[in-house]
C-alpha cells in the first residue's frame, strides 16, 4: 500500500512540474484609457516620479511607506525607491527612456514580497480631443511565478491596480487641463 501512495504522489508531482513548465515564459499585462487632456499634460504626471503619489494605485496603501528619489527630477535617469508594508512591498523603478508626450519606459525592480525585474511602458497617443494612455508591464516568468499563475489570475489582479491608477490619473489630468 505504501509504495502505491508514494507512486501516486510522484505522478502528481511530475504532472504538476510538467504543467507548470509548459506555461508561458513571459507575461504582459496591459490596460488603457482615454483622457480628455493633451498628451503633454498626462506625460508630465507620469514622467515626474514625485507626482506619482497623487495617482498611483499603491501610494495610499501604506501611509508610512518610505520613498526615495534619485537622479534628475524627471525623465531618463530619474529613479524612485519604496519600502512599505506587505501590500506595497519594496522595490525601485528607474526611467530608462522618456520621449515627450509619446513614451516613458521603466525598469521595475521588486525586492519583496517576491524578487523580480520587469519593464513597464506608458504610451500617449492623441485621439481627437482625447489622449489614449496605455500602461503595460512585461517580464519573464520563472518556475515559481508560473506556478503562482496557476492559482492566481495575475492579469486580473495587476489589471485592477492599473485600472485604478489610470482612473486617478484621468481625474487629475482632466481637472487640470483645458483642452
Amino acid at each position: 500500500m505504501f509504495p502505491i501512495i508514494i507512486g501516486v504522489i510522484a505522478v502528481i508531482v511530475l504532472l504538476f512540474v510538467v504543467v507548470v513548465s509548459m506555461r508561458p515564459s513571459e507575461f504582459k499585462y496591459e490596460r488603457s484609457t482615454l483622457i480628455t487632456a493633451p498628451p503633454s499634460t498626462i506625460f508630465a504626471r507620469v514622467n515626474d516620479l514625485h507626482k506619482w503619489e497623487d495617482w498611483s494605485p499603491w501610494a495610499k496603501l501604506d501611509p508610512n511607506m518610505k520613498m526615495t528619489f534619485d537622479g534628475p527630477a524627471a525623465g531618463a535617469g530619474a529613479a524612485y525607491g519604496w519600502s512599505g508594508n506587505n501590500k506595497v512591498g519594496e522595490g525601485r523603478m528607474t526611467i530608462l527612456e522618456s520621449r515627450p508626450s509619446e513614451l516613458i519606459r521603466f525598469k521595475l525592480e521588486f525586492l519583496r514580497p517576491m524578487k523580480a525585474t520587469n519593464m513597464a511602458d506608458f504610451t500617449f497617443r492623441p485621439e481627437g480631443r482625447q489622449t489614449r494612455v496605455v500602461w503595460i508591464m512585461s517580464g519573464k516568468c520563472n518556475f515559481i511565478s508560473k506556478a503562482f499563475g496557476l492559482l492566481v489570475d495575475c492579469d486580473k489582479m495587476i489589471g485592477k491596480d492599473f485600472e485604478k491608477g489610470l482612473a486617478q490619473l484621468k481625474a487629475i489630468a482632466e481637472s487640470n487641463s483645458s483642452v
